[in-house]
C-alpha cells in the first residue's frame, strides 16, 4: 500500500480565492500553475464512471472561474495528466476556459489512481455501487483495511463494511435496483442481505411495483426467511423485469437514447406518447440549460 493517504495537506487552501488569484499571476512558484486545458489529458483509469449533471457547476464557472484547483501530474513535457477534478475539468471546457489552475504532483501510475480514487470517494456524488466499488479497489488492489478506508474518506468503519456488502449483489439484479431508482443504501443493504437470488428479485419488485419502504422491505424479508424449504420443484410465478431500449443512430453519434419500461403492459402508444413529451420538452428549449445550450 502506497505511503500516500489521501489528498495533500495544501488542499486546505482549495477554497482561498487569493491562493487562486496567485495561480493565475504565476506568483506562487513550486505550488501551482495556470496550465492550457489543451495539455492536459484526462486519466481514461480514473474511478468516476458517471460525471453527472455539470449544467450548474459550468455556470459557476463561467461566472467566476474554477476557484478550486485541480491536481495533475505530469506525464511528458508539455503534457499533464489529470489526477483529481473531473468534473471541473470538463465544466471549465464547456465553460469555454483555455486554462486552468493547477496543482502538480510527483505521483507514479498507481498512486495517482489511488489519490484520484479517494478524492472521488470523499464526495457525496456517488451511487452506492460505485462507492463499493470503490472501496474494493482500495482494499483489493491497495491493501488497505477497512479502518483505513474509513480513515482515507471520513466515515466509519461499520459504514465502509456496510457498503462492501453492497457488492453481494450480482450485476443483474444492481441493474434492476438502478431501473427500480433504488439509491437508498439502506434499501440497498436489506437486498443484499436476501438469501438468493429469487428473493433479492422479489424484493426490488416490492419497491417498483408497491412502492415500498425500507420497514415493508424488512417486513418481506423476515415473512420469506419463515418460509419452509422446498421439498420439490415448484415453479415460481413469472415476474416482471423492466425492459430497456437502447437506441444509438450510430456507433459515432454523441447521442443515444435509454427508454425503460418499468411496468408490465405498457402499450406502443404509451411509449410513443412519452416520446413525443420528450420530443416537446426538447423543442420549447426546457432542457437547453441542462444541455449547455443556454
Amino acid at each position: 500500500m502506497s505511503s500516500r493517504r489521501g489528498l495533500p495537506d495544501f488542499r486546505k487552501m482549495r477554497h482561498d480565492r487569493h491562493f487562486v488569484e496567485e495561480l493565475a499571476s504565476k506568483s506562487v512558484v513550486g505550488v501551482g500553475v495556470m496550465l492550457p486545458v489543451s495539455q492536459i489529458e484526462t486519466n481514461r483509469e480514473q474511478p468516476r464512471t458517471n460525471l453527472g449533471d455539470l449544467s450548474e457547476l459550468t455556470e459557476s464557472i463561467r461566472q467566476r472561474g474554477v476557484l478550486e484547483p485541480l491536481l495533475v501530474r505530469k506525464v511528458a513535457s508539455g503534457r499533464y495528466q489529470l489526477v483529481a477534478g473531473e468534473r471541473r475539468f470538463h465544466a471549465a471546457v464547456a465553460a469555454g476556459l483555455t486554462e486552468v489552475p493547477c496543482v502538480e504532483m510527483s505521483l507514479s501510475d498507481q498512486e495517482a489512481l489511488e489519490v484520484a480514487l479517494v478524492e472521488n470517494l470523499q464526495r457525496r456524488d456517488l451511487n452506492p455501487f460505485e462507492e463499493a466499488e470503490g472501496y474494493r479497489t482500495l482494499v483489493e488492489k491497495y491493501g488497505y483495511t477497512h479502518e483505513q478506508v474509513a480513515q482515507a474518506v471520513g466515515k466509519s468503519r461499520t459504514s465502509i463494511t456496510e457498503t462492501l456488502s453492497l457488492l453481494n449483489i450480482p450485476p443483474a439484479i444492481r441493474d434492476l435496483c438502478r431501473h427500480a431508482d433504488i439509491t437508498a443504501k439502506s434499501k440497498l443493504l436489506i437486498i443484499a442481505r436476501a438469501k438468493s437470488i429469487d428473493e433479492m428479485e422479489r424484493l426490488v419488485q416490492a419497491v417498483l411495483e408497491e412502492g415500498a419502504d425500507r420497514e415493508a422491505l424488512r417486513a418481506l424479508q423476515a415473512t420469506d426467511a419463515k418460509q419452509p424449504e422446498s421439498t420439490g420443484p415448484t415453479p415460481a410465478p413469472p415476474r416482471f423485469r423492466p425492459i430497456q431500449l437502447r437506441y444509438r443512430p450510430s456507433p459515432t453519434a454523441p447521442v443515444r437514447v435509454s427508454l425503460t419500461v418499468a411496468r408490465p403492459g405498457v402499450s406502443k402508444e404509451e411509449i410513443l406518447q412519452a416520446l413525443e413529451d420528450l420530443i416537446s420538452k426538447l423543442r420549447s428549449g426546457e432542457f437547453d440549460q441542462r444541455l449547455g445550450n443556454g
